[in-house]
């Protein structure tokens, strides 16, 4: 997932990249409005979210927000400012932000805004995820193996669903307890591996081809048979 970071200030657009990048985005950063909007219009940068400051050199984030509204307007975009009063709030909501966020923040807080909007937009675009005979119904929560229905926990069915968004990917653990158990989940703990253990009995049927791979000392990731 590729993410646009227009901000100006080079050290906060350093601290959201590096941290991104740690969670498997692709941070680009754009420190003025021009630039993020070129950025958009290219086929091969178009990012799939936008961390969009208002204040920026060279215009206001609203005008750089209604250009993306025009251009892109299913383009998720989440408002990163200093710009606490509610009216500045309620103004980038209303221009089309989904998402609005103050400085200074947490960036686990931030984060978690960023998944939620990911999921809410992928969410919006599809209503199933198939990796070979592997069927994830995103409205019904149930999963299928071929005709065999998979009746899944809540934890279950978002540890599913973060491995079938990114088929053959390898997700490390703590990627996983970010995603799936969001931030603050005590990074010591087993319980990743104890899910994985759980989906895999239920994934895998007798006679089916093991789809959930263990890269030892890296992490997981589901292979396409």
């Amino acid at each position: 997932m590729k993410i646009l970071i227009t901000e100006d200030d080079a050290r906060i657009a350093n601290f959201v990249a590096k941290g991104l990048r740690a969670e498997g985005y692709v941070p680009v950063v754009a420190p003025t409005g021009a630039e993020a909007l070129a950025l958009i219009q290219i086929r091969d940068e178009s990012p799939d979210l936008v961390l969009l400051d208002l204040g920026l050199p060279d215009q206001d984030g609203l005008a750089v927000l209604g250009e993306i509204r025009r251009v892109r307007p299913e383009l998720p975009v989440i408002i990163l400012t200093a710009r606490r009063e509610l009216g500045e709030k309620v103004r980038g909501l209303d221009a089309g932000a989904r998402d609005y966020v103050t400085k200074p923040f947490a960036f686990e807080e931030l984060l978690a805004r960023v998944r939620a909007t990911l999921r809410d937009r992928d969410q919006e675009t599809t209503t199933a995820l198939v990796v070979g005979d592997l069927r994830l119904d995103l409205q019904t929560k149930v999963a299928w193996r071929g005709e065999r229905r998979i009746e899944l926990a809540r934890r279950e069915w978002a540890l599913l669903e973060l491995l079938m968004r990114n088929p053959t990917k390898l997700l490390s653990r703590m990627q996983i307890l970010n995603q799936v158990w969001d931030y603050g989940f005590d990074p010591g703990s087993n319980v990743v591996d104890v899910y994985v253990g759980y989906l895999r009995r239920k994934v895998n049927g007798p006679g089916e081809t093991a789809l959930i791979q263990t890269v030892r000392g890296a992490g997981y990731r589901l292979t396409s048979p």
